[in-house]
């Protein structure tokens, strides 16, 4: 298809007429409850099992997939001009990276590594179990790259190689970083489980909040995790669109709302996936009598300075995005302790 032709005029992306010719289910709504249980089909492009995963909030800013690799079996081997984040849901398994004319990088993942393919180099996946499938989420910038170029062949044929992101070089998956403590960041290519990753104080968010920025692979693209304490709920915030937030640990809910509209209630548990529209308001809250932990993926960033992102921690009175616990609607933590009270859960955020 010429994406270019097919587009011109029409109520459908050239994204979305992408998407179709690839013949995989497309989830939408504002949650997936499960992403170990969502379905999946072959997938011909890449030699296994798929299904793309397109949210309210995620805008036309970025764009998820799952992939599912059965037992002892391997993906195609892929290229292409998108970056994407890669965050292993269920399963074992090492995936290959390189360029032309260098020799293959392998490392091995399991269930909670992340990890990101340099942008437009070739990487192959496999499942060394023997006996039980693998699976992982991705998010991409695959739609705003294919709705601005409108040619396949430009964006999947490509054989630009960025060696000033990834020249084949030892050791690029090992799984070693380094901290950017003024930047709250923590860079690498390769985490092999974000479950149980070092956080850092993060009270600026929530009373007993701890987080860390993750960048990876040069990406533009980037990562956070967040943790709360038990009986405790961060501030409420806005920023852009593509938030992906997939639940680690703990059970409990979030409220996500557009100002002066009425709010959403979204309950999850470990495996949940959500994104909040942008521009919206969202709330996380852990009414359980253990810590929750998320993972949220990001279509921007902040060690390259190429987008306006707003002042998600300062205060929405004093040009910020965030609302204090002072001025939040009341009726928000009434709910919160009647959550609270009905698992036996002490409330210990003072508002």
């Amino acid at each position: 298809m010429d994406l270019a032709r097919a587009a011109a005029y029409s109520d459908k992306t050239p994204y979305d007429l992408w998407q179709e010719l690839e013949e995989i289910p497309i989830v939408r709504g504002h949650c997936v409850e499960d992403l170990s249980a969502v379905p999946v089909t072959p997938w011909a492009r890449t030699g296994v099992l798929g299904s793309f995963v397109n949210l309210v909030g995620s805008g036309r800013a970025c764009g998820a997939y799952v992939c599912e690799i059965p037992a002892r079996g391997e993906s195609k081997p892929q290229r292409y001009l998108f970056e994407q984040l890669i965050y292993v849901v269920k399963g074992r398994g090492a995936t290959s990276v390189w360029n032309d004319g260098t020799k293959k990088q392998t490392f091995e993942w399991q269930e909670g590594s992340l990890f990101s393919p340099p942008l437009n180099a070739w990487h192959q996946h496999f499942n060394a179990q023997g006996d039980a499938t693998a699976r992982f989420l991705a998010l991409t910038d695959a739609p705003p790259m294919i709705n601005r170029f409108r040619d396949s062949d430009f964006i999947f044929c490509n054989s630009h190689s960025f060696v000033n992101r990834f020249d084949g070089e030892d050791g690029y998956y090992s799984g070693k970083g380094k901290e950017i403590v003024s930047y709250r960041t923590w860079e690498s290519n390769f985490i092999p489980d974000i479950r149980d990753f070092q956080l850092r104080d993060r009270s600026q968010r929530g009373q007993g909040a701890t987080g860390i920025r993750l960048h990876l692979a040069a990406n533009t693209m980037s990562a956070h995790l967040e943790q709360y304490p038990s009986g405790t709920y961060p501030r409420g915030h806005r920023h852009g669109p593509g938030a992906h937030i997939v639940i680690l640990s703990g059970e409990g809910y979030s409220f996500l709302w557009e100002e002066g509209q009425p709010r959403i209630r979204i309950d999850w548990r470990p495996g949940s996936l959500f994104v909040p529209p942008a521009n919206w308001f969202h709330q996380h809250f852990n009414p359980v009598n253990k810590p929750v932990r998320y993972l949220a993926l990001k279509p921007w960033g902040f060690t390259y300075k190429v987008e306006d992102l707003s002042k998600t921690d300062q205060d929405i009175r004093a040009g910020g995005t965030q609302i204090e616990y002072r001025d939040q609607d009341p009726e928000i933590h009434e709910i919160f302790r009647a959550e609270c009270a009905k698992r036996g859960t002490e409330v210990r955020v003072k508002v």
